[in-house]
């Protein structure tokens, strides 16, 4: 049986893999920052001494741009030194760490999807502190993948749930309708996750659901799929926020490469998330 450490388990990655792995083949050991502060190289290194994990998934980060932004000496520790953190401890161990990523390190200036072996070039710090990760990760462990995914929703605070709350409130929402990119299942995600649990694959990855489309398509098929395309009205918008990527596509092309199945495409995803969480009427 498979130890399996979490961190950052109670964000929607970690919450998707909980539901998801099956406590009787794996033994799933979880912490956010109150258990283990991956910033902290001490805390880190004693819990990998007494937990003795076999798979690492590092699911804690500091994710909010903007604050990112803010305070920059934070975004590099959290998403850059904690992924060092890690790496060191389980390299000590010879454990597997499996470290998730993001999109925004691409300068979003392309208008063909990114894979894997494109020049990556991040604008944002948030961008930058989770390149940086990587980069301690690849540097630092012999036993690596790194998962990059884009615009997840899950149980908690996303997209989806700021559609949904909305219902009721107000007769209608501002989407801008020049960001594109590919709304991504946190159960989806958690599959592909778990295939490099069991797995012996290495390297980095990209993890999205098939297709891709506007803010604003989402926004539309949000309500749509949930019965409440009556109830809001969904209004185009050209967004000038220069934070928010215009365009942030991800190709999966190592796993169709290597052979391991792709998630769902994008609105099939959806679909099934409203129905699970009762998002349909």
């Amino acid at each position: 049986m498979k130890k399996v450490w979490i961190t950052g388990a109670d964000g929607h990655v970690g919450t998707a893999l909980l539901n998801l792995l099956d406590c009787t083949e794996y033994q799933i050991l979880t912490t956010d920052i109150d258990a283990v502060d991956i910033t902290d190289i001490d805390e880190v290194t004693q819990y990998v001494r007494v937990n003795r994990p076999d798979v690492i998934i590092n699911c804690a980060g500091m994710t909010n741009v903007a604050k990112c932004e803010e305070d920059v000496d934070m975004a590099y520790k959290v998403n850059a030194i904690g992924v060092r953190n890690i790496a060191l401890a389980a390299e000590e161990l010879h454990a597997r760490v499996i470290q998730m990523s993001t999109d925004d390190v691409f300068d979003q200036e392309s208008r063909i999807p990114y894979n894997e072996f494109d020049q990556v070039h991040p604008k944002t710090i948030y961008g930058k502190s989770k390149l940086a990760g990587e980069r301690f990760l690849t540097q630092l462990s012999h036993r690596f993948v790194i998962i990059r995914s884009s615009w997840i929703y899950g149980i908690g605070k996303d997209f989806v749930d700021e559609v949904l709350t909305n219902v009721g409130k107000i007769k209608e929402m501002e989407v801008p309708n020049n960001q594109f990119g590919v709304p991504t299942s946190t159960k989806e995600l958690a599959k592909i996750i778990q295939y490099f649990i069991d797995n012996d694959e290495y390297g980095l990855y990209h993890a999205v659901c098939k297709g891709s489309c506007s803010r604003y398509e989402y926004a539309k098929a949000i309500l749509e799929f949930s019965g409440n395309a009556d109830k809001m009205e969904i209004h185009p918008i050209i967004s000038r926020d220069a934070m928010r990527p215009s365009y942030s596509v991800l190709d999966n092309m190592m796993l169709r490469l290597t052979g391991i199945e792709e998630p769902k495409e994008w609105k099939e995803a959806l679909k099934e998330y409203l129905e699970e969480t009762g998002g349909i009427e």
